[in-house]
């Protein structure tokens, strides 16, 4: 029966964190349709890419027992493609320095891992002591996604406003990371449920951040608008207004013109 649970509660957090790192898919679209990154960062997707490859690697046999991790491999293979894919879009749209930033960030992550794989599979020759390498590694990973938003809640609270700290992204994270959580203590596998029981409080921290800040971003965002309209319609009534007094200036002209040519034939 504990073991169903434990396989019911793994099946739901694989749901969460696709959901997680589906989220971005919307704040990608913009990006595309707008052909800019705007005031995005690049680091929460760099580091989830960090966090994605180790826990894969964490969960295949090599580290784990047999396939005791199942879970854990297909649900971070699959945010493999989708934070690679999130990123290959980042690059194509950033500026310059934006450009440079993704490769100086990118670059040391792969190295990481690959540093991390040869080490666990050639150093370490017993699944205990590879999981326990591989999975300390994963822990500062995890604790860096976890804490890489903390980079866009200081912009919240710097501007006053949310637009940039995207709401299902914080409500899955924090989803996320209390399924896995629930699961690593299940499996009584400390290194699964530790960088959750900080992820989650992290989560929730967002979320709360998100619903004080919510209503200022709202307001702020129904006032421009509005601003730029009335813009509008005083630019237009200025033009209207100038049309017609040189309008009248010409009728005035004319008329005045056609009564000298009178007064002229008289």
């Amino acid at each position: 029966m504990e073991e169903k649970f434990r396989l019911a509660v793994g099946i739901m957090g694989n749901a969460a964190s696709m959901l997680l790192y589906s989220a971005p898919i919307l704040t990608f679209a913009r990006v595309i349709r707008k052909k800019s990154t705007e005031e995005f960062s690049c680091v929460p997707y760099i580091i989830a890419l960090l966090n994605c490859f180790l826990y894969t690697w964490y969960g295949l046999p090599v580290v784990s027992y047999k396939w005791e991790n199942f879970p854990v491999v297909t649900i971070n293979g699959l945010g493999i493609l989708l934070e690679v894919s999130f990123i290959i879009v980042y690059f194509y749209f950033a500026s310059t320095n934006g450009k440079k930033k993704v490769a100086m960030f990118t670059v040391p992550v792969v190295l990481v891992f690959c540093a991390v794989a040869i080490l666990s599979a050639f150093v370490f020759h017993d699944h205990t002591h590879r999981k326990a390498f591989v999975g300390s590694v994963g822990l500062v990973a995890s604790v860096a996604m976890y804490g890489s938003p903390l980079v866009a809640m200081k912009r919240v609270i710097e501007t006053k406003s949310v637009e940039y700290m995207p709401f299902y992204l914080s409500f899955f994270s924090f989803l996320a990371s209390s399924l896995w959580m629930a699961y690593g203590l299940l499996s009584h596998d400390l290194i699964l449920a530790a960088p959750n029981l900080v992820g989650s409080p992290l989560g929730m921290l967002q979320l709360v951040l998100y619903c004080v800040y919510r209503k200022r971003g709202t307001n702020n965002h129904v006032e421009q608008p509005l601003q730029k309209w009335d813009v509008e319609n005083y630019s237009d009534n200025t033009i209207d207004e100038k049309n017609q007094r040189i309008n009248n200036k010409l009728i005035v002209t004319t008329h005045d013109g056609n009564d000298d040519a009178t007064n002229g034939k008289k």
